[in-house]
């Protein structure tokens, strides 16, 4: 499972029923391993009000539940850890540079602010071990901090963090190698990997695959490949694009290509069993990761294995109902599910169903 951010935290960033509902059936669908959404390591880094948290011990009680509950599944169990930056929800954004986003201008960060956010990458990744996590995912992509710091559109600084590729990179690499030799050579460290921003002016693969071979110098256990960030997620050619399978493929092949000793996941609506056979036959990647699809049939692995036989339920390209309500504040819900198990979830988070 890849990571898919669905808002079903508490207000204050602990674990509920809801979390443990869904993970335990993501855990349960026959995907061998779950990625857990981004749970912040800074209090100013958190993308919605809803996010996980990993930047407190208090914490880890609710997150080593989430553990057992996957691990009680059989699948092995990752937790994402991020800093949303400038597109963080409050007011004290701090990002690489002081660029206007959503009506708000954020701070760039000092030295003392890089430093600590390089440690709270630290203390959050120690939690997810504690909390008895197989493994930590550092989020690289979405557009999130990491990448703010990397793409020359949102890093405009002339210090040692700005202007080259080399100097725009030594933030995230400074963020791996301090997680890396904290938790120690055996706990895997995984990389949401952004390799391209569907932006002219952005990040693309010429910048991005030297970046990702620094990160293999590094130790990072996989490459979780993904294009787009919020700037482009919207705009008319990406929309259209995202309705296709397997759109984000392509990406995952020339990371493989440049990179083929590091494991790669790829992902992106990979909706029959079929293409993702293909993907893994053609070795344009090595792992195949399920966000929306998986949402949509939690049983999906299981009949692609063809332990059931029942038809697969597919994630309806034109709906995007899981991510408009994100963007509302609301939990997601699927429009796919079946009507008894819409309006049982809508009744347990104190919506009113729809009428039929």
């Amino acid at each position: 499972m890849a990571p898919l951010f669905l808002g079903y935290a508490n207000p204050d960033g602990t674990v509920n029923s809801l979390i443990l509902d869904h993970y335990q059936e993501m855990a349960a669908s026959g995907a061998a391993l779950i990625v857990v959404e981004n749970a912040a390591v800074d209090p100013r880094g958190l993308g919605s009000p809803f996010t996980l948290r990993v930047d407190e011990e208090r914490f880890l009680f609710g997150l080593s539940g989430l553990a057992k509950t996957i691990h009680q599944q059989r699948a092995l169990a990752i937790l994402q850890i991020n800093h949303a930056g400038r597109y963080a929800y409050g007011q004290d954004k701090i990002a690489p540079s002081a660029i206007e986003t959503n009506q708000v201008v954020p701070k760039e960060m000092n030295q003392s602010e890089i430093d600590q956010v390089i440690q709270a990458y630290v203390q959050g990744a120690l939690r997810v071990k504690e909390a008895g996590f197989d493994g930590v995912e550092i989020h690289g992509g979405t557009g999130y901090l990491l990448v703010q710091f990397l793409s020359p559109r949102t890093n405009k600084r002339s210090d040692a963090f700005g202007g080259s590729l080399e100097n725009r990179m030594r933030f995230p690499l400074q963020v791996v190698e301090a997680v890396r030799k904290a938790v120690g050579p055996d706990f895997p460290v995984g990389y949401r990997f952004l390799a391209d921003e569907w932006l002219p002016e952005g990040l693309h693969l010429e910048e991005t695959i030297p970046y990702a071979r620094e990160l293999e110098k590094r130790g990072i256990d996989y490459l979780s490949v993904m294009a787009g960030t919020y700037d482009s997620f919207f705009l008319p050619d990406y929309l259209k694009l995202e309705k296709e399978e397997g759109y984000m493929v392509s990406f995952a092949q020339e990371i493989k290509k440049s990179l083929p000793q590091i494991p790669v996941i790829t992902a992106g609506r990979i909706q029959s069993p079929e293409l993702a056979d293909r993907i893994i036959e053609d070795k344009k990647a090595d792992l195949i990761g399920l966000a929306r699809v998986l949402l949509a049939d939690p049983l999906w692995p299981k009949k692609a294995e063809g332990i059931l036989t029942e038809a697969l339920v597919s994630c309806e390209p034109s709906c995007s109902l899981c991510m408009k309500r994100v963007f509302q504040g609301k939990p997601a819900l699927c429009s796919q599910w079946e009507r008894p198990r819409q309006k049982g979830f809508m009744e347990k988070i104190g919506e009113k169903p729809a009428q039929d």
